[in-house]
């Protein structure tokens, strides 16, 4: 189920690209500007819109602790805000002057790459401001970027069609036509393909182009095989040129915006419609995910913005979609923040997702929870859920334990979780003087000396 929340409909003209932070939501506009609302309540800051660029805003995004914000712009230039108090930290002129289309953060926020119509992509160093190294594309101009999430390397797309891969040091690992028409967008997905096909180094990517196609793939870079682009499969859900497209920050969720001015949600694994959004009256440019919550913006040719709302039961239900009853590994310390949410759905736990998502719970903060740490750290009121949680989390650790042992969990006795010696089986009425032995203790029937 998806839900329209709230439309903001403040910019003067099309909206070109939105971007969340943590608590931030940032659009920007044909009609120069720049403008963030907070998310606990979508009302605008107080120091937006931001102006300065004197062209059309093509592009904005956040650095990955929200401090730093990005907008690019036909009048050749990149700037960066500070996200506090709205003041300009720095103007970075691209070389040519070539109007900028597309920028993007690196993961670990010390590059900011930016693109434009030249074909140009200059990486610029995030302490100095300064350009660090630059190349450029052979034809056509750059539209899209994604970092991969590991920070290994990026992708840009550009409108002949090619995709064109780049390690940290703007080196160029791999080029190849993807769309016939050319490339509007890509992304990747945050999390790693951890199955039975790939390891944890390959992540899925998501690209869209004026063919009316999204297309995903798998990529790898390595140092004994390289760099690895694999083409996976093509959804064909939209009749026009498809403009945008973005994972949700667990992976589970992609979609996509489309000059036939509707949103396509997709399952990724199997490439299944979940949902087909209208509510638009022109294209829809761009499409974004916060990045922690399931909270998606969608921007359009009509000018407004609007902020749609995932159930969440109805995203965990996504989440296990073609996975068997949920088996933990058998280190549960290890687990990622995202096992712990699987986890928490595969227990009726859903409506406590956000909370652990909010204060970082992966495994080994999982298993160090007590009443008190739910109840004065994670603000859990109600005494029904706490207890649901430390039963479920005991339970857990008893299913582990008996995983690592190799002992299935009937030849264990219920109470002392020990392996019992000559298990007997009863059905109805026990008889009279009927012995269970167990490895440490006997339980006898009432009645029998």
């Amino acid at each position: 189920m998806v839900t329209l929340i709230h439309t903001l409909a403040d910019h003067g003209d099309d909206v070109n690209c939105c971007a969340f932070s943590s608590s931030l939501l940032a659009t920007c506009s044909l009609d120069k500007t720049i403008r963030l609302y907070s998310l606990n309540d979508f009302n605008e800051l107080p120091y937006s819109p931001l102006k300065v660029h004197t062209y059309a805003v093509h592009c904005c995004c956040f650095s990955p602790s929200g401090h730093i914000l990005a907008s690019c712009s036909t009048d050749g230039t990149t700037v960066l805000w500070n996200t506090q108090t709205g003041h300009i930290l720095a103007v970075l002129n691209q070389p040519n002057g070539s109007p900028v289309r597309i920028c993007k953060f690196s993961p670990d926020s010390m590059y900011l790459v930016s693109g434009a119509a030249d074909g140009s992509v200059v990486s610029w160093n995030m302490q100095t401001y300064k350009l660090f190294r630059c190349g450029s594309v052979k034809d056509g101009s750059l539209v899209a970027c994604a970092f991969c999430p590991n920070g290994s390397h990026f992708v840009t797309g550009s409108s002949c069609g090619d995709l064109t891969v780049w390690d940290d040091k703007m080196r160029c690992l791999h080029s190849e036509k993807a769309h016939d028409l050319g490339i509007t967008c890509c992304d990747f997905s945050s999390q790693p393909i951890s199955d039975d096909d790939y390891g944890p180094q390959f992540f899925r990517m998501a690209s869209c182009g004026q063919d009316c196609q999204i297309k995903l793939w798998v990529t790898t870079l390595s140092d004994l095989s390289g760099f690895e682009l694999k083409y996976k499969c093509t959804l064909s859900g939209h009749s026009a040129p498809v403009l945008s497209c973005a994972f949700s920050y667990d992976g589970q969720i992609l979609v996509s915006g489309s000059v036939d001015k509707s949103v396509i949600v997709y399952e990724p694994n199997t490439g299944s419609i979940l949902h087909t959004l209208t509510q638009h009256t022109r294209y829809v440019t761009t499409c974004a995910f916060a990045p922690n919550i399931l909270l998606l913006a969608t921007g359009s040719m009509d000018k407004t913005v609007n902020i749609w709302q995932f159930e969440l039961k109805a995203h965990c239900q996504v989440s296990q979609a073609d996975k068997p009853e949920h088996e933990p590994k058998q280190f549960i310390e290890t687990w990622s923040e995202e096992e712990v949410s699987s986890w928490l759905c595969a227990q009726g736990l859903e409506d406590l997702v956000s909370i652990f998502k909010m204060n970082n719970i992966d495994g080994k903060e999982l298993l160090n929870l007590t009443k008190e740490s739910l109840t004065d750290d994670l603000k859990i009121e109600s005494l029904g859920l706490r207890s649901k949680v430390l039963r479920k989390i005991e339970e857990l650790k008893v299913k582990v334990k008996s995983l690592s042992s190799g002992i299935p969990d009937e030849f264990l006795c219920p109470i002392t979780r020990e392996l019992m010696k000559e298990p007997v089986i009863a059905s109805g009425i026990f008889p009279s003087k009927r012995i269970f032995k167990l490895s440490h203790c006997s339980v006898r029937s009432k009645g029998s000396k």
